[in-house]
């Protein structure tokens, strides 16, 4: 029987919600965890990953289109790597102990930046290269504390959408609005919408790169992308990462709780750091600035906040099934498997839940969520054709088996959130 399928911000075990993403994503086996593996690491089951795949596939034609290269970079790094980046100073708290390695001490990543740093150092640059946009979707580890773990949205090992720009002073305004709007374009296309956006600055007491030059001069252009953009936002002391300011774009849970899902940030620090350069056009060496972004933040984060925004009834895209087949009978349980069949073939996730399942009645309920619902009786067997019932409500006259599934294939490739739309005329 297919799992009617299907995220949020910080929940605390004493304000349980209708959508809370962690008793929906156990009901509806998107993810669990064992104490074995432990606290704030959690495990995908099967529906959950192909969830998670699809988000993840997402991003990356989306940063592809967008002019973005991938690489992979290891989750260790040594620790005289950040105490370079200004990580081990400022955020080592928060960081896993080192571990002994021979004569060397090695981390876990705390963050992606650092290595990236690294690639575009490893090899020479001209200005004609530039923007240089480097993105990845990388694994990095956060020592929280077992009192402040939930579900997906505080967890131990977190895979981040990120992407580092490296781009002249010129540029970076320009890009850093770029990659407002991909944020602005992916929240659409998964039915999401920010709360707010915060330009978020450093506060009293905090443990900040003492550079007050740099930190006037990152405040002012992130001013500058967001008054571009005709943005609303709100500055908020306190806020920012140890190295520099950045624009947090807000979401809410149901409970109107919020959180941080997606981030851009101009560093002038990090490249000062590891010494990175690009050749100018006048043959000399220049400092690039480094705009970090994160369109979907963590992917944890990403997903908790989807199950509690649809709860559980997923844009076709992203459901993990997104057409369910029901024979009424067993004799037309033959012409149901042959439909599933000829779905696999269009890349859509298809599944048949027969008699053995229950009455109609019960099996309809129980994919209630499942985007496509395909009733097959004898009446349309004979003809050719199958009765759909749309999750919104919708039941069009009984389609052509052929017809049903390329209108349904071509929702699912636009990646609309609406589930239904008219034939063309």
């Amino acid at each position: 029987m297919p799992r009617a399928s299907s995220c949020g911000a910080r929940l605390r075990p004493e304000e349980p919600t209708m959508h809370d993403h962690r008793r929906l994503g156990r009901e509806l086996n998107l993810f669990d965890t064992d104490p074995l593996m432990g606290a704030g690491l959690p495990y995908w089951l099967p529906d959950g990953a192909i969830v998670r795949h699809t988000l993840e596939e997402y991003i990356r034609e989306a940063e592809q289109r967008a002019g973005y290269r991938h690489v992979y970079s290891p989750v260790l790094g040594k620790r005289e790597l950040y105490e370079i980046s200004g990580h081990w100073d400022h955020y080592s708290e928060d960081m896993f102990p080192p571990m002994d390695l021979g004569s060397e001490q090695v981390l876990l990543r705390p963050s992606l930046c650092p290595h990236h740093a690294l690639i575009y150092r490893s090899r020479p640059h001209s200005y004609r290269e530039l923007p240089l946009r480097m993105a990845e979707l990388g694994g990095m580890y956060r020592s929280e504390l077992s009192g402040v773990l939930g579900g997906l949205t505080r967890v131990r090992a977190i895979t981040l959408n990120d992407a580092h720009i490296f781009c002249t002073l010129e540029q970076a305004v320009e890009e850093a609005r770029g990659a407002l709007e991909l944020i602005g374009r992916a929240y659409a296309d998964l039915g999401i919408r920010a709360a707010r956006h915060r330009l978020s600055l450093p506060g009293e007491g905090g443990k900040y790169v003492a550079d007050p030059d740099l930190w006037r001069r990152a405040t002012a252009l992130l001013r500058e992308v967001l008054d571009g953009s005709g943005i609303p936002y709100e500055a908020a002391e306190g806020e920012a990462a140890f190295y520099g300011p950045k624009i947090d774009v807000q979401i809410a849970d149901p409970a109107g709780r919020e959180a941080t899902l997606s981030t851009v940030q101009i560093d002038f620090h990090q490249p000062e750091r590891f010494d990175l350069h690009y050749i100018g056009p006048d043959g000399a060496k220049h400092r690039p600035v480094m705009v970090h972004r994160s369109v979907i933040g963590s992917v944890e984060r990403a997903v908790a906040h989807l199950v509690e925004t649809h709860g559980g009834a997923f844009p076709p895209w992203l459901a993990p099934v997104q057409l369910v087949i029901l024979p009424v009978g067993d004799e037309q349980s033959e012409d149901a498997h042959a439909l599933a069949r000829r779905a696999h073939d269009l890349g859509l996730r298809a599944e048949v839940a027969g008699p053995e399942h229950g009455t109609l009645a019960a099996r309809v309920r129980e994919a209630r969520l499942v985007p496509y619902q395909a009733v097959i009786g004898g009446r349309e067997a004979a003809a050719g054709l199958v009765a759909l019932r749309v999750r919104d409500g919708h039941r069009p006259d009984p389609l052509p088996a052929a017809e049903l599934l390329r209108r349904i294939g071509d929702r699912v490739a636009a990646r609309a959130t609406g589930l239904w739309a008219p034939a063309a005329a």
